[in-house]
């Protein structure tokens, strides 16, 4: 098996320089904020922080090719950093602090595909970090050295579920809300905590299932290979595992199935 405790390390040191740009940027009374084509906001600390990723990297992981959500794809080959510089960037500009940059590096498969196999997702506003790599399991802490590791949940039943999502929009233009709000009559317990704090809490065993109905690569990447690690499983709304498609469903693994059959339309 691979070694991967020197990406570890430094997916490490990518988190920490993009938390000094997003942190100083946080709640600033000048800060910038632009609509995207597709309508979606980006703000001088999402660029900054992306850009200052990527030139950690240049220096230490040259081969490498880079994607990033605000500057795309650079460079190729086998190993592949996908950075989203402030994932939660709606509440980012708004002051609320449950935002993280994401970090991961994905590995090229036998079949030409691309999977996880480090991901670290920082809330420094939280004051939370968490990360995994492949075969090494998964941690939440403040670093390396401050950590402990985590695991999903045992709960097997969905009646005794606690199921978190972003928004019913999204769900709406797809239509896909009735069958998720089937979803929610049955699980125990409903909350919207939205974004990366979804998964991880499910990769902690806080929550058990999550879902989302429009995401992108840079969106699932990290937090799949940290729900992975500890013991659960992420797939697309399709059932194939990994951040493969452009949806995700996250569970401890007990109730995947379950959960994948009620959101099925």
């Amino acid at each position: 098996m691979a070694d991967y405790h020197d990406d570890l390390r430094l997916a490490h040191v990518l988190a920490d320089s993009a938390d000094s740009v997003t942190m100083e940027r946080f709640k600033a009374l000048d800060l910038k904020v632009e609509t995207k084509p597709d309508l979606t906001p980006v703000s001088d600390a999402d660029k900054a922080a992306e850009e200052l990723v990527r030139s950690v990297l240049q220096r230490a992981r040259p081969r490498d090719a880079v994607m990033g959500e605000e500057y795309g794809l650079q460079g190729s080959g086998p190993r592949r950093w996908v950075i989203d510089p402030i994932d939660g960037t709606k509440n980012y500009v708004r002051g609320v602090p449950v935002w993280a940059t994401l970090v991961a590096l994905l590995e090229e498969q036998p079949d030409g595909e691309f999977a996880p196999v480090v991901g670290i997702v920082s809330a420094p506003a939280l004051g939370r970090r968490w990360w995994a790599a492949k075969g090494l399991g998964a941690f939440a802490g403040r670093s390396l050295a401050k950590a402990q590791r985590i695991h999903v949940s045992k709960v097997s039943r969905l009646a005794d579920a606690s199921l978190s999502f972003s928004s019913l929009s999204g769900w709406e233009e797809r239509a896909r809300l009735d069958a998720f709000l089937d979803l929610t009559r049955i699980c125990w317990r409903t909350r919207a905590y939205g974004d990366f704090w979804s998964y991880m809490m499910v990769a902690e065993g806080a929550v058990d299932i999550a879902a989302e109905p429009e995401l992108s690569l840079w969106d699932m990447a990290a937090p799949c290979i940290v729900v992975q690690e500890a013991g659960g499983r992420f797939t697309g709304l399709d059932g194939i595992d990994g951040p493969t498609g452009a949806d995700a469903v996250a569970t401890n693994g007990i109730l995947h199935e379950a959960a994948l059959r009620s959101l099925s339309v």
